[in-house]
């Protein structure tokens, strides 16, 4: 288990550096993708399950959220039945580039894994969920 954290964290820069720059042209950073992806799959979901299902903290979401929608991205409206929330949204803009991230992403996946047999990945998925469920579990026992 030496150095597990040492490692997942290079990948996750190198992958940063490979989608920041695949996207640049977009006025969109690595750190923009998780919450495209999110949004999208979810319209509609607010600022704080966003910040709950990517263990960030508030602000953090806050500051992204007002460049998306800075850029035409995302828009954030009320909560009609609770005003404290705030609702995200994607846009046409967000869907139109929704399948340039995907693809990004799939290509970044495709290039890491080359080499690697599917039984491989396989347990690989398996083992990183099972980590990936008892991180999060620690964290909202805080």
């Amino acid at each position: 288990m030496r150095g597990i954290m040492k490692s997942l964290n290079s990948i996750s820069r190198c992958q940063a550096a490979y989608r920041s720059e695949k996207l640049k042209a977009d006025g969109i950073c690595a750190c923009h993708h998780a919450f495209i992806l999110i949004i999208s799959k979810t319209p509609g979901c607010s600022q704080e399950e966003l910040t709950r299902e990517m263990c960030l903290n508030k602000s953090t979401v806050a500051r992204t959220l007002s460049h998306l929608e800075n850029c035409g991205y995302i828009t954030r409206t009320p909560n009609p039945d609770d005003k404290r929330q705030v609702l995200v949204y994607p846009t046409d803009k967000l869907l139109e580039i929704l399948p340039k991230v995907r693809m990004i992403a799939g290509e970044w996946n495709e290039c890491i894994a080359k080499g690697i047999s599917e039984d491989e990945l396989e347990i690989f998925h398996s083992v990183l969920n099972r980590m990936e469920a008892k991180a999060k579990s620690i964290v909202r026992e805080l």
